[in-house]
């Protein structure tokens, strides 16, 4: 039996997250997770075969602020709008305060000149907590469908 109340809080989280970064409010990404997080990006075949190798990783809140740091004052990469979508949310509580929350996600690329395309295709695999009464990422894995990625991977995803 699906608890409705926390499926309900879980689809919040995940659209405040969507949200964050289709806006480009980045600044605001890292404070979604809880100090001791980790974020990866990883491709689905090296998941499926137990390869450890993400392109991305950040084990602490203080690693995702400085990505955002880099992305905005070192980073250089042309300018493109993001759009993210999520469908196929699932949640259960694993322990007393520890949610896994799991979806699939597409992400479409438009570029300056206007043209849109499929960025990236993949499943995100979530632990998430409650910390001072807000629900936070300890975990944000976004495991990758598309063989290969197609420019710079700079944004979160």
């Amino acid at each position: 039996m699906i608890d409705l109340g926390l499926r309900h809080e879980m689809l919040a989280l995940q659209d405040e997250y969507i949200t964050t970064l289709d806006t480009d409010a980045l600044e605001l990404w890292p404070e979604m997770f809880v100090d001791d997080c980790l974020y990866e990006i990883i491709p689905k075949e090296n998941e499926d075969l137990g390869l450890p190798a993400p392109v991305i990783r950040c084990d602490n809140k203080k690693m995702l602020r400085d990505r955002v740091v880099s992305l905005r004052n070192a980073n250089i990469f042309q300018q493109v709008i993001y759009r993210h979508f999520v469908s196929g949310l699932t949640c259960k509580m694993i322990e007393n305060g520890l949610v896994e929350m799991r979806s699939s996600y597409l992400v479409i690329n438009t570029s300056q000149l206007g043209q849109s395309v499929v960025y990236q295709t993949g499943r995100y695999h979530d632990l998430v907590v409650r910390s001072d009464g807000v629900w936070r990422f300890k975990s944000k894995r976004a495991i990758y469908d598309t063989s290969r990625i197609q420019t710079a991977l700079a944004v979160p995803i």
